[in-house]
């Protein structure tokens, strides 16, 4: 038996191992599934600025990859071909948050799993996932962490602020710091002893500082 014998045999007659039932119930469950990633990339989102669009992503990456897999399952020699097509994708879009790369995987999972025809593992294993991104990504920190920018106009203006902000919060880190003639900036890492802001108000009327402004970040510094 020739490889053409084999192309012809294999390719031609199994190009209709999956049948229409199977492609619309494994469509319709991908979308279900790739809809509730969406749900919980929503209420686990915590970066600057929410988009959409990277949501709807999760959504047609299930589904696209229910589609790849029931086609590469239903001919071998389709699925070489399917290989060396995808092998030359490439992604251009950096991606921002960290956790956006598990939910990318996680689309590409459940589209495998499901085309695999393994819609238990899909539906548990997803629901498994998002329970454990929503107890643990939306988990708060029991003291919000701020940043606080000074603009003093000299050492001692900043030691009288530095003091200040020692006493008034809870815990007082400096992040950064940068000294130019007649002017210092300090960025500070900073918790409050409770909600109240007006110590900022304080803060800025101290001789010698020009400016006062309090941040809220997640946490994350670069400097």
């Amino acid at each position: 038996m020739t490889f053409n014998d084999i192309f012809k045999s294999n390719f031609l007659d199994n190009i209709s191992a999956v049948t229409p039932l199977d492609m619309v119930l494994s469509l319709l469950l991908a979308f279900g599934v790739g809809l509730f990633i969406f749900y919980v990339y929503k209420k686990t989102y915590q970066g600057v600025l929410y988009s959409s669009s990277f949501g709807v992503t999760l959504v047609a990456l299930t589904m696209i990859t229910t589609l790849v897999i029931l086609a590469v399952t239903s001919n071998v020699v389709l699925s070489l071909g399917m290989v060396g097509a995808l092998s030359i994708v490439r992604f251009r879009t950096a991606i921002k948050e960290p956790l956006d790369i598990a939910f990318l995987f996680w689309s590409i999972a459940a589209g495998i799993v499901l085309a695999a025809g393994m819609i238990p593992l899909a539906v548990i294993g997803s629901v498994f996932i998002g329970v454990i991104l929503l107890l643990f990504v939306n988990k708060k920190s029991a003291v919000n962490p701020y940043i606080v920018v000074l603009q003093c106009d000299g050492a001692d203006s900043e030691k009288r602020a530095m003091d200040y902000l020692t006493a008034n919060t809870l815990r007082c880190v400096v992040k950064s710091k940068t000294a130019r003639k007649g002017a210092v900036e300090v960025n500070a890492e900073i918790r409050l002893k409770d909600d109240n802001t007006d110590f900022v108000n304080a803060l800025s009327d101290l001789d010698g500082v020009s400016s006062a402004v309090l941040v809220s970040y997640n946490g994350d510094y670069m400097g």
